[in-house]
């Protein structure tokens, strides 16, 4: 009783204290995100650790060579976004009264030629939907301050972590085993929001250049949802592509353009979703599909879009944390694919 009692306060706080938790939350993923760029920038420059004064030198100099070409990285996607994205943006929020009509229209179409009965509350309001997705967005723009300060005192603070954390954990046994929880939170946080991002941007840029060639229109803006959802797992998939068939259906004169559109953008969500992004996690990420979905929906429901954002990375800690302790192994046996978890001992 006491269990559910703490669970539901949990839960409601988590809900009560959304609007600081997520920009927290924003910054912590960004600045992970910039360290896990950085960590494989190191790998491709002359970078060692130092044995000599010589060495401590290059060290320093090709660290923050790394970072700074991460900054740039960041700096090249905003101004992408800036300059060729927006814009699009801009043309089809400008378009959506009249896709609105086309969909309209096109529920009239099957209702006389194929007999289905479709009521027009049937038809989504892409415009409202459209608008909320826009509150939303708008709501986290203007927490962006924040989530700036907040990142830049965790660059200026992560170098007293190791610190901090001997001070929390004099006993060698217990600052060992806390050593390894943190650093199997760290590894796998990093190879799965390095790999994902990755993989993201080239699905993205792959969908824009089919789409342009099959000569969709506001291919920049389908491309940039492909980036942004692939985050959000199974359902960010579905999304990337039905709202470009969708598109594609009211808009093109034939069949070809919606049948080309569908091969192409489900053909490249298998190939680098379902094939090669595996490959490359390996088994860091052995989590169940049916936890991953269970995990969604829930923090779907307690965060929105946020939630769903950043659902996995939370798996993955809770994962990796009930996986060391007697008492909460069978929840890691749970989340777990096929119930190997890692060895608490190791």
């Amino acid at each position: 009783m006491h269990g559910i009692i703490i669970f539901i306060a949990a839960i409601s706080l988590l809900w009560l204290a959304r609007s600081i938790l997520i920009p927290i939350l924003v910054a912590a993923f960004l600045w992970y995100l910039m360290n896990a760029i950085s960590d494989y920038y190191r790998r491709v420059l002359p970078y060692k650790r130092p044995t000599n004064r010589t060495d401590k030198v290059w060290f320093h100099i090709f660290n923050w060579l790394s970072y700074i070409a991460t900054l740039a990285t960041f700096i090249g996607i905003i101004y992408l976004f800036s300059t060729q994205i927006r814009p699009m943006f801009s043309e089809l929020l400008t378009a959506l009264p009249a896709i609105q009509d086309k969909l309209t229209n096109l529920g009239d179409y099957l209702s006389h030629s194929i007999g289905l009965t479709f009521d027009s509350r049937m038809i989504p309001n892409i415009t409202k939907i459209a608008t909320n997705i826009g509150s939303s967005v708008a709501s986290l723009a203007a927490s962006m301050g924040m989530v700036f300060v907040y990142m830049i005192f965790m660059f200026i603070e992560q170098s007293t972590f190791n610190q901090k954390f001997s001070a929390m954990f004099p006993s060698r046994r217990q600052s060992k085993k806390m050593r390894y929880i943190l650093d199997s939170i760290d590894t796998n946080m990093k190879k799965y929001l390095f790999v994902k991002t990755v993989i993201s941007a080239i699905t993205g840029v792959a969908s824009f250049i089919w789409l342009q060639l099959i000569g969709l229109e506001f291919a920049g803006v389908w491309a940039f949802i492909v980036f942004i959802t692939s985050y959000i797992p199974t359902i960010g998939a579905i999304v990337a592509c039905a709202l470009p068939i969708l598109y594609s259906i009211i808009s093109a004169p034939s069949l070809q353009q919606p049948l080309l559109t569908t091969v192409g953008l489900i053909g490249l969500q298998i190939i680098f979703g379902n094939i090669l992004e595996p490959k490359l996690t390996g088994k860091t990420l052995n989590l169940s599909t049916l936890a991953i979905l269970i995990n969604l929906v829930v923090w779907g429901t307690i965060w929105g879009i946020a939630g769903m954002f950043f659902s996995v990375p939370l798996l993955v800690a809770t994962y990796i944390i009930c996986a060391q302790f007697d008492s909460t192994r069978w929840i890691a046996v749970l989340l777990s694919a096929d119930g190997q978890i890692p060895d608490k001992d190791e």
